[in-house]
């Protein structure tokens, strides 16, 4: 599911490249692209649901849980522009290529991971994968189209994210239930053979050696290590430990990083990987504040629902896969008609109003007590939701494109794909107390991580109100 929660913030990635030429081959350029992207996209999801068989299988606790979501999601978050200027700098083609034989060699290392030590380190380097193939394999989608193909191709490659999200939740927990939790890994290695031999053989790389741009290497690294303090610290003190020392310092060293990223970045100026011009638009400062909220929310929802589910409810690995399945049905169905309405009004209300729904959505997880039927009690919060999100995620791209000059809209469309998963990273970095929790503790748990989820979905929907204007 995680490929199309994420698919509307990369859309604007492709969509934002500058075509030089088409492809040979577009439509299995787009083939190839799909089958990338679905590595990154639904290995976070599939492992979401494989959380409680890996927990038991490697004796990981709960703190060693929300870091083999965020060990993935931290290098993915920190260094996506960076792997998008890597390619840029050394060629599409051949970052899109290390990219991907990075991710299924780490994959490989997860299958047969001993301890969770391994096993972090192998979604680690994942991440770095994932970091390096995405927007690579994006801006090799938008040069291979021009014009209405183009919009048809992007089309094209979020629907299939749209069957993606469907079939793999619940593909992967049937791998769980039926050969173990070390099948959902080994799943990305022939998706990753097949996407390599599409790259070598279709895919002309227009851009090697075109650009020798610096690369923000500096700024990669500051991102990164202030990014991982503040999970660190976050990770702590919202588990059993609570908010020790160590927590607090984590927090404050981690924040210190971050101000010295910001700081360096703005003298990079139009160097840097986040140049600071972009925040000069308050429209764009408004969606990227929503797109951290809105997705932070999700991020959290979509790794904790599937715990509760499995270990609270009883569901099955399947069972609890499938249970999420109108989420990106409805949106992938509904998108296009809110698209149509939000070019009709502008992008402020539709903006402000789906992430209210979401909110609605939250409120009615607070009837999830373990007992309750599916039909009657976790679907409705889940069309709820997933109709909101329709409303947010269909003039968002267009939205963030038109935020910033076209000089910056790369930039713009790159960071705001990483702030909606940083969102999900510090999100499940709070899940500390709901994991470690069992019994009618962790129904406790869910019911104020719902509350919260609301509340972060309001904050969403005042951030569009407040500082997102109409261009008409």
């Amino acid at each position: 599911m995680s490929f199309f929660i994420h698919a509307t913030c990369d859309a604007a990635v492709a969509g934002s490249t500058s075509s030089r030429s088409q492809a040979q081959h577009p439509n299995l350029v787009l083939a190839m692209t799909i089958l990338a992207s679905s590595l990154a996209f639904v290995d976070g999801s599939v492992v979401n649901v494989g959380l409680p068989a890996i927990g038991a299988s490697l004796g990981a606790g709960a703190d060693t849980l929300q870091w083999i979501i965020n060990a993935y999601l931290l290098p993915l978050s920190a260094l996506l522009l960076l792997g998008g200027a890597v390619g840029d700098r050394f060629g599409r083609r051949l970052m899109l290529i290390a990219g991907i034989a990075i991710f299924a060699l780490a994959s490989a290392l997860c299958a047969i991971a001993t301890s969770p030590l391994s096993l972090l380190a192998g979604r680690a380097v994942q991440g770095i994968g994932a970091a390096i193939l995405l927007p690579n394999s994006l801006a090799i989608l938008g040069d291979a189209f021009t014009g209405e193909k183009r919009g048809r191709a992007i089309g094209t490659w979020a629907a299939m994210g749209a069957v993606v999200g469907a079939v793999g939740p619940v593909l992967g927990g049937w791998l769980i239930d039926t050969v173990g939790w070390r099948a959902i890994f080994l799943l990305n290695l022939p998706l990753a053979i097949a996407a390599i031999a599409l790259a070598l053989f279709f895919v002309q790389d227009a851009q090697a050696g075109a650009k020798r741009l610096p690369l923000d290497t500096l700024g990669g690294l500051l991102a990164t290590v202030g990014l991982g303090a503040l999970t660190w610290g976050l990770t702590v003190g919202s588990g059993a430990a609570g908010w020790t020392d160590e927590a607090l310092i984590a927090l404050v060293a981690g924040g210190a990083l971050i101000l010295a990223f910001v700081r360096f970045e703005g003298v990079r100026g139009n160097r840097a990987m986040m140049p600071l011009t972009l925040f000069g638009s308050r429209t764009f400062v408004g969606l990227t504040l929503l797109t951290f909220f809105l997705y932070g929310a999700l991020g959290g929802l979509l790794v904790l629902l599937p715990y509760v589910l499995i270990t609270a409810a009883h569901y099955s690995a399947t069972a609890a896969g499938a249970a999420l399945l109108p989420f990106p049905l409805v949106i992938a169905l509904a998108s296009p008609v809110m698209g149509g309405l939000a070019a009709r009004m502008g992008p402020r209300w539709p903006l402000t109003i789906g992430p209210l729904l979401v909110a609605v959505g939250f409120i009615l997880m607070l009837r999830i007590d373990g007992a309750g039927s599916y039909w009657t009690v976790l679907l409705p919060a889940v069309l709820v939701m997933s109709i909101g999100m329709a409303g947010a995620v269909a003039p968002l791209t267009t939205a963030v494109l038109a935020s910033v000059d076209t000089a910056h809209t790369g930039s713009a469309s790159g960071f705001n794909s990483a702030a909606s998963r940083i969102g999900g990273l510090l999100a499940t970095a709070l899940l500390g107390a709901a994991l470690a929790a069992s019994g009618q503790e962790l129904l406790v748990q869910v019911h104020a991580a719902a509350l919260a989820g609301a509340l972060i979905a309001v904050a969403a929907s005042a951030s569009a109100f407040v500082l997102v204007r109409d261009r008409r």
